[in-house]
């Protein structure tokens, strides 16, 4: 293994070129996700209710309720209630 100021530059690059292929592969999940959101609104589904659903389905039940009663705290200063 070739060393360049210490650093094994073999091994460096097997990470850098690991991190390139997931970076790749994220951007076409990405555009698949894109993809199906497009889908869902062209057969009249809102996607911004849509995206809020999925990130509210990645909380526990205790965090949803926290957020949710946040969410009134402000909207009552605010005066929307």
């Amino acid at each position: 293994m070739v060393e360049v100021g210490g650093i094994a530059a073999d091994r460096l690059r097997q990470f850098i070129e690991r991190i390139e292929r997931l970076e790749e592969e994220k951007a076409a999940l990405t555009s698949d996700v894109r993809e199906v959101y497009s889908e869902a609104k062209a057969v009249g589904f809102d996607p911004k209710v849509m995206r809020q659903v999925v990130r509210l389905r990645k909380m526990n039940a205790a965090d949803q309720q926290e957020m949710e009663a946040l969410i009134d705290v402000y909207k009552h200063a605010l005066g929307m209630e």
